[in-house]
Parts: C-alpha cells; structure tokens; sequence
C-alpha cells in the first residue's frame, strides 16, 4: 500500500512524462510544501496521510482564495489558473459534505451537547470538528452552527 506521498510523487512523475504543466506544477508545489512540513520544528519527521491531507487542504485553500482575490482584481485567466489547480488537489482530498449532510451532523451535535444561543457555539464546534475534519472547510461549519443555533 503506498502512502499519500509516493501517490502524489508517481503522480508528478506521470504528468511531467505527460507534459501536463498544470498538474506537474500544482503536484510539485504540493510536494514542497509536505516537505516543508515534515522538515518544520526541531526535528524532521515523516507524516502521516492525516498529516499529508491537511498540507494539500491547506494548498487548496490558498487556491481558492488567491482564485478569489485575483477574481476581484479583474484578473480572470490567473483565476481560472487557480481554480484549475484547486481542482487538482481536491481530487486527493476525501468527498465533501453536502450542506445537507453538514446540517445534519450539527443538529445532531447541538442536540448532543444542549446548546443554545450564540453563546453555545464552542461546545457544539468541539463535538462537529472531529466529524467533519477534512470533509468540511471551517469557515462552512462555523456558519452552519450559528445558523442552527440562532434558529
């Protein structure tokens, strides 16, 4: 069974025999960037997939948001290019919830911890977050709590 890592290495290998610029450089910045993890701190150590899931959520966060803000400078070819890249990093990332799905874990999780008003929001983000890591952008469950919670 090979890890995350060597899947995104032979990945990078097969687009650059593909002359695929777009992925081999969005998989080689990836790359870099688990590596730069691994090498952070005081010692150098070898991640796990849990650990190499949340370096490509991070890149395609980055993504997203360099997407955006090259969006509202008017910049649409370098957004596009963002987006594309997003796109190939979201296929190594687990399926996301539907806001259907998210509502359900969080309702599930207000009823669980008897949460209400805002002042509630921390101990229901304390039992979602763990149901929903790396399946749901943190930003998208915040705002999913506070909904519940304020209806």
């Amino acid at each position: 069974m090979t890890t995350l890592k060597e899947q995104l290495q032979e990945d990078l290998t097969a687009a650059i025999k593909a002359r695929d610029e777009l992925r081999s450089s969005t998989l080689r910045l990836t790359l870099s960037a688990v590596t730069s993890a691994e090498v952070a701190g005081k010692q150098k150590k070898a991640l796990s997939d849990a650990e190499v899931l949340q370096v490509i959520g991070k890149e395609a966060k980055k993504r997203r948001e360099a997407a955006d803000a090259f969006e509202g400078a008017g910049r649409a070819d370098q957004a596009a290019r963002e987006r594309s890249e997003g796109a190939v990093l979201d296929a190594y990332l687990p399926k996301q919830l539907t806001d259907e799905e998210l509502a359900a874990v969080v309702a599930a999780a207000v009823a669980e911890s008897g949460a209400s008003g805002p002042q509630g929001m921390g101990a229901v983000m304390k039992l979602v977050r763990p149901q929903v890591e790396g399946k749901a952008d943190g930003g998208r469950v915040a705002a999913a709590v506070k909904a519940a919670l304020a209806g």
